[in-house]
């Protein structure tokens, strides 16, 4: 398998199970938890390859389908294991959005997009697929709120770019590139970095 493959199948894998531990702490059922999981692991790649006119992925390889069941499966066994469910589903999420974010930009390389196309689609791969899952929980998106979230994809993206100047390996890049997105998220988390709110300024 590829690079690629192998990165969008650990995405697939990191997304699904967060899908898990949202749809267990609403206290769905497994039919619930299972479709939660699904379109958490494929929302964005499946609209990404929309706009791209690709082949959707899961339609062609029946091997992410498989991967989201036992991720399913995995999450449910072993939710106790994962400790807390909110450090849990952190960790889990932040790990999609980084492996999501370098599949979006390569994807947009491969069709020949230029560089501010590709880092919008991947982060647009990263973060649409947690929209769903969390408008279907009845949550406001993370994306929509103050939190560091797309600003890591893209900061991850541009990195990504910039890191493409250099000499290093494409497996270097790749690696590089999706550590930004995940020390941008953990340190906004750490240090309790945030967008600065509208709402705080209208109420001054």
């Amino acid at each position: 398998m590829s690079l690629s493959l192998y990165i969008d199948i650990l995405g697939t894998i990191a997304f699904a199970i967060s899908g898990v531990l949202t749809a267990f702490k609403k206290k769905m059922d497994f039919f619930g938890i299972f479709i939660i999981a699904f379109v958490t692991a494929v929302g964005g790649g499946t609209l990404r390859d929309v706009l791209i006119s690709a082949n959707i992925g899961w339609m062609r390889n029946t091997t992410f389908i498989y991967v989201i069941m036992g991720a399913t499966v995995f999450g449910l066994l072993f939710r106790r294991q994962l400790g807390y469910l909110r450090k849990s589903l952190f960790l889990f999420d932040t790990i999609g959005i980084a492996l999501y974010t370098v599949i979006g930009v390569e994807k947009g390389l491969a069709a020949a997009y230029p560089p501010i196309t590709c880092i919008a689609l991947g982060t647009l791969s990263a973060c649409f697929g947690g929209v769903i899952r969390d408008i279907l929980c009845n949550e406001i998106p993370i994306i929509f709120r103050k939190e560091i979230y797309a600003t890591a994809c893209i900061l991850g993206g541009l990195a990504y770019f910039l890191l493409l100047k250099t000499t290093l390996s494409s497996t270097l890049i790749v690696i590089l590139s999706g550590l930004v997105v995940i020390a941008v998220r953990l340190s906004a988390v750490i240090f309790k970095l945030s967008l600065p709110s509208l709402y705080r300024s209208e109420n001054t």
